[in-house]
């Protein structure tokens, strides 16, 4: 069985799939993905989320506010993620994080609600789904600062190994998106190598960055098969041998999932 660690289900695409989300999540389960985190992003998204996780048994789900949907000016209120994280199916926090690539200008709003998330974090005891882009430094210095008792994941991970070591240092997993399969993405496939094999989890980031020979297309959860495959191609593992291992981490990270 393969978990898609990190999918967008209330954003994706359906025209593969006659407009039924029934139909692409059947796709996704007769390519042997067994289960899927529905990913929230903003206030706005969390009631969606929250509703796909009550439909689907294989779906749970994640609330919190990404870096690039924060209102100007505004972080989250920590009384509302603690309440939205109380529903059952919530299982982590997120995704949060920083993305100084499209808003530098914004680093301190970031800054102050990734604190926010991790706070949330610390006393729910919820796994937090960070989000990073052009702020390595600052990344990491906020995760040290933390200091959490319980993981996270670096989730459509996209640095280097040096960054990679330093949040396995600090008890986080790695996620591999469909980039790892991009043709310019060498030191990518180098951190594939070398992530501790109960540290990696796998993920489509859909509907966006399809994996190869998808790439350009509406990315869809049953994608997560060529993620895998290729992630286990590049470690020099079985397909079967990888979705086994990442399964059972996915497991381990999020104790919650109602995953069978």
């Amino acid at each position: 069985m393969l978990v898609d660690s990190h999918c967008h289900l209330d954003r994706l695409d359906l025209s593969a799939h006659a407009g039924s989300l029934d139909a692409a999540l059947q796709a996704a389960r007769e390519r042997g993905v067994g289960h899927f985190l529905c990913i929230g992003v903003s206030a706005e998204n969390a009631g969606a989320v929250k509703a796909l996780s009550e439909r689907y048994a294989d779906v749970d789900c994640s609330v919190g506010v990404h870096p690039l949907d924060l209102a100007p000016g505004e972080t989250p209120a920590l009384a509302w993620l603690l309440r939205e994280l109380a529903h059952p199916h919530v299982v982590a926090i997120g995704e949060t994080g920083l993305d100084y690539h499209y808003e530098p200008e914004a680093a301190a709003l970031q800054q102050a609600s990734f604190r926010l998330h991790l706070q949330a974090s610390r006393e729910t005891g919820k796994p937090v789904i960070v989000h990073t882009r052009a702020a390595r430094a600052d990344t990491l210095a906020l995760l040290r600062e933390a200091a959490l008792p319980q993981a996270g994941v670096l989730h459509c991970f996209t640095e280097d190994w040096d960054m990679a070591r330093a949040a396995l240092d600090l008890g986080y997993y790695i996620s591999l998106s469909g980039i790892v399969t991009f043709r310019n993405a060498e030191a990518l496939r180098e951190v594939a190598r070398q992530v501790p094999h109960d540290r990696l989890l796998v993920e489509t980031d859909s509907p966006y960055l399809a994996p190869i020979p998808h790439r350009g297309k509406p990315n869809l959860p049953q994608y997560v098969r060529e993620v895998a495959e290729y992630v286990a191609s590049v470690r020099g593992v079985a397909y079967e041998q990888l979705a086994e291992q990442t399964t059972a981490n996915f497991k381990r990270l999020f104790p919650l999932a109602r995953v069978a």
